[in-house]
C-alpha cells in the first residue's frame, strides 16, 4: 500500500467512475480544486481508491472520497480515510469534517466522526455532514 500525491486529471476521472457514472466528468469537478491536495491510495501501483483536502485555519474538509467499485469492501479506503485523519491530527488541527451520502454514516462513525445538523437531498441523494474534533 502506498498513499501519495495524484493529478487532477487522474482523480477526475476516478470520481466521475465511482460516483456520478451517468453525470459529465465537469459535474465532479470543484471550483476550489486548485486549491486542493488530491491523495491516492495505490496497491500494487494501482489506484485504487481517492480523495481531495481542503484546508482550512483550524479544520480540513475532505471531499469526493471515492474507492472503485470492484475493489470496495477490501478496506482500501477506510486506510486511505484513517492516514487522512491521522495526518490532521498531526498538523494541528481541530477538526476534520465532510459532507457524506447518509448511507455511509455507519463507515464514518468506525473513525469517531459523528453527524451534525439537518440532512439535505442531492440529485436523489441523502448528504449529511460528519466531523470529527481533536482535542
Amino acid at each position: 500500500m502506498d498513499i501519495r500525491t495524484v493529478d487532477i486529471d487522474t482523480i477526475l476521472k476516478i470520481r466521475q467512475q465511482v460516483m456520478y457514472p451517468e453525470e459529465e466528468i465537469s459535474y465532479v469537478q470543484l471550483p476550489e480544486d486548485n486549491k486542493g491536495r488530491h491523495l491516492g491510495l495505490y496497491i500494487n501501483d494501482k489506484l485504487v481508491s481517492v480523495v481531495s483536502l481542503f484546508e482550512q485555519e483550524n479544520a480540513t474538509q475532505f471531499r469526493k472520497f471515492a474507492t472503485l467499485a470492484n475493489q470496495q469492501g477490501k478496506g482500501y479506503g477506510a486506510q486511505l480515510l484513517d492516514y487522512v485523519i491521522q495526518q490532521a491530527e498531526k498538523e494541528g488541527k481541530q477538526l476534520i469534517w465532510c459532507n457524506a451520502r447518509a448511507s455511509a454514516r455507519g463507515f464514518y462513525e468506525r473513525f469517531g466522526m459523528y453527524t451534525t445538523g439537518e440532512s439535505w437531498w442531492k440529485k436523489d441523494i441523502e448528504f449529511i455532514k460528519m466531523e470529527k474534533r481533536f482535542n
